[in-house]
């Protein structure tokens, strides 16, 4: 979730261009006739005057939700987070609207508020923003909600140059590198989709410092394309794949050197059941020679009966 914050002059036009959108949902009021538009419109007006010396007095703000949440964000959900995100931000005691648009793929709603609160005091404003944006991430968190990274939040059709190609080696990148080994690999995935190399080299020496990347005539270094894509953080990627992969053959090296052992160990135990299981020589000639001298003794036997 991302907020976007205005500060504006006057009610009028930041409620009409909230409430005559098509579809546009009026969820929630606080403090305000509903009448028609011009009433709420009017209610602005008369509590601004409680303070009228403040040229300000809007705060005209959309909450832009990631279509990968579209399943959950029912108009209570977005109220609910609409509300949790005020309290953080400081807006309370004071009139506001919330009105749901659905003119964008991602869903989003829009708050239109009274920074002059119901006792005339104006609703202070002091590091809105870095506030705002802390905030966004921990009621995106807090709700499970979808981060995604800065540069998945940018309109590309909308981009001119050299952004425009800046983006098409970020998705390059993004896409090809997850796949690739090693530096050799890179090279040739990115040259598919005409998208040049080169590395900046320390001095006169041989070490890499950083790697350029150029498509359409535009040159950009990784770190500018993306942080992740400086040749350190490449680089570390790599040999983090490198050191997987050794670990990987080791296992697997360790793996049959076991199951040889076991083959071996096999066949020595086979070998031996064998032998505990066929009748030695030992036992067959110790047998045969008991079979002959008991043959001999009765013939011995028998002929002494003859006499």
């Amino acid at each position: 979730m991302i907020a976007k914050i205005v500060q504006g002059r006057g009610f009028q036009g930041a409620v009409n261009y909230i409430l005559d959108k098509e579809n546009a949902s009026l969820l929630y009021a606080e403090g305000v006739r509903l009448k028609d538009k011009e009433s709420i419109i009017h209610s602005f007006i008369v509590q601004h005057k409680l303070n009228p010396n403040i040229s300000k007095p809007v705060a005209h703000i959309s909450l832009d939700f990631s279509v990968q949440d579209k399943s959950k964000l029912t108009d209570r959900f977005m109220v609910d987070v609409a509300h949790e995100y005020m309290k953080k931000m400081g807006y309370r005691d004071t009139q506001y609207i919330i009105v749901r648009h659905h003119d964008t793929d991602h869903p989003h709603i829009h708050l239109v508020i009274n920074r002059i609160d119901n006792n005339g005091k104006r609703i202070s404003d002091q590091n809105e923003r870095l506030r705002n944006v802390k905030i966004c991430m921990e009621l995106t968190k807090e709700n499970s909600l979808y981060i995604a990274s800065g540069k998945e939040n940018v309109k590309e059709h909308r981009l001119k140059e050299p952004d425009k190609t800046k983006y098409e080696i970020y998705n390059s990148l993004k896409e090809i590198i997850p796949t690739c080994q090693n530096w050799e690999q890179i090279i040739r995935g990115l040259n598919d989709q005409n998208i040049g190399v080169s590395f900046k080299y320390k001095g006169k020496t041989d070490e890499i410092q950083g790697v350029i990347f150029n498509k359409n005539g535009y040159t950009f270094n990784g770190s500018k394309v993306d942080r992740q894509f400086s040749f350190s953080k490449i680089n570390q990627k790599l040999q983090l794949k490198e050191q997987k992969f050794k670990q990987v053959e080791h296992q697997n090296n360790a793996d049959n050197k076991f199951q040889n052992q076991e083959l071996s160990t096999g066949n020595i135990i086979n070998d031996l059941l064998y032998q505990l299981q066929k009748p030695s020589d030992y036992y067959t000639n110790n047998e045969e020679t008991a079979a002959i001298r008991k043959y001999r003794k009765k013939k011995k036997t028998d002929f002494r009966l003859r006499f």
